[in-house]
């Protein structure tokens, strides 16, 4: 990709974010219920392509059931309030109807409420009691420490994400966290993020993991880019893990999946995340609007309550209706925020793909913004049914 000049001795890559890009409808269509949308992810097999972010606004114990049950993972959030608190229902209730100004600074003093281990086995024990399957996810800073009661606890995937994560975390003051011998010691699959380049994807796969989040501060990128400047725009970070997903599949023959973790918020976004090459997406946003969500209309991501740095904000959400309409339908909000993977269903249908590894080969489009507003402007031809 040709590098644009951003001044002497400075240039970079122009990237694309998912409303730049438009999946392209090809040749032949095929009937919805003939599109396949089953993922699986080292020994398990889901319904549909997603995963639930770990943020305490939209995972609990109890919505963590109903989103495997509907066919998805939930990631709980294992440094999140329900590891600290016995029973943090109250004190998501006082977040929701927090006046803006005072919320920074409560969620800072409720998250310094040390992390209990007894806890942590308790939620992933009453997930499983249910027989879905079970998923946590910790900041590389805390994974090994947390590993002895993870094994205790049974986790059966678990997610090390992190603002971005790398390889080999390096600190002159303490010890530095292999990711690859943490991996190996741990006998959990396990999915590491976030990262948004091709050297980065293609050195976590190295590690072991069996997936990569693509995506820098996927719970609040805009705060991300605000606060420390990083980031990558989400169409361009996937394409390039999807590159260096073929180049290790080549290097290798472990085929490593690629989890979109940013930017989805509506049918058309995991489309698109999709035909750029990604495997799965990960939901947070849409899922905080469900009637079952614990953030009561609100969401925030995992960092907004960082001590010294936070970033990201509470935001109010629209209500959506149940977690089964939001993922699966019927949809009753015209902007595609429902029945999210009927709208999957039916692009992949439209486009002639039966399953979500033909549509990684679709052919996509740059849009220009002009697009998007014709689009709005105008109307959609046809509504997902």
């Amino acid at each position: 990709m040709a590098e644009v000049e951003i001044g002497i001795g400075k240039s970079g890559r122009r990237g694309y974010s998912l409303d730049e890009v438009v999946v392209v409808p090809s040749r032949r269509t095929r009937d919805p219920e003939d599109v396949d949308l089953s993922w699986r992810l080292d020994a398990f097999d889901f319904a549909l392509p997603f995963m639930a972010a770990a943020t305490d606004a939209v995972v609990s114990p109890a919505t963590a059931v109903e989103i495997g049950r509907l066919g998805g993972l939930a990631v709980l959030n294992l440094e999140g309030l329900w590891t600290r608190y016995e029973d943090p229902t109250p004190l998501l209730a006082e977040i929701a109807s927090l006046e803006a100004g005072r919320v920074t600074g409560r969620l800072q003093e409720l998250y310094a409420q040390p992390v209990e281990p007894r806890l942590v086995v308790e939620r992933i024990r009453e997930v499983a009691a249910a027989g879905v399957v079970t998923c946590g996810a910790v900041r590389p800073q805390v994974a090994v420490d947390l590993a002895d009661v993870l094994v205790e606890a049974e986790l059966e995937v678990l997610v090390v994400q992190g603002t971005a994560v790398s390889a080999e975390h390096v600190s002159r003051g303490g010890e530095t966290l292999d990711l690859a011998q943490f991996i190996r010691r741990l006998d959990i699959p396990v999915v590491v993020g976030g990262c948004a380049s091709y050297q980065s994807a293609l050195h976590l796969m190295r590690t072991g993991a069996v997936a990569v989040l693509v995506g820098v501060g996927s719970t609040d990128a805009r705060a991300t880019r605000e606060v420390l400047g990083i980031g990558a725009p989400q169409a361009t970070a996937i394409a390039d893990a999807a590159g260096a997903r073929t180049r290790h599949l080549e290097d290798t023959g472990v085929y490593v999946q690629v989890i979109a973790d940013g930017g989805i918020t509506t049918g058309g976004d995991i489309a698109t995340a999709l035909a750029c090459g990604a495997d799965a997406v990960m939901i947070g946003e849409p899922l905080a609007g469900a009637d079952e969500a614990p953030g009561l209309g609100h969401h925030w991501g995992a960092a907004a309550p960082h001590p010294s740095l936070p970033r990201g904000r509470r935001e109010a959400v629209p209500r959506l209706g149940s977690l089964a309409e939001v993922l699966c339908g019927p949809g009753r909000d015209e902007h595609g925020r429902t029945n999210l993977f009927g709208a999957l269903r039916s692009a992949m249908a439209s486009c002639g793909h039966a399953t979500v590894r033909e549509l990684q080969k679709a052919d996509v489009m740059v849009a220009p913004p002009s697009f998007a507003d014709h689009v709005r402007t105008s109307g959609p031809v046809d509504r997902p049914r």
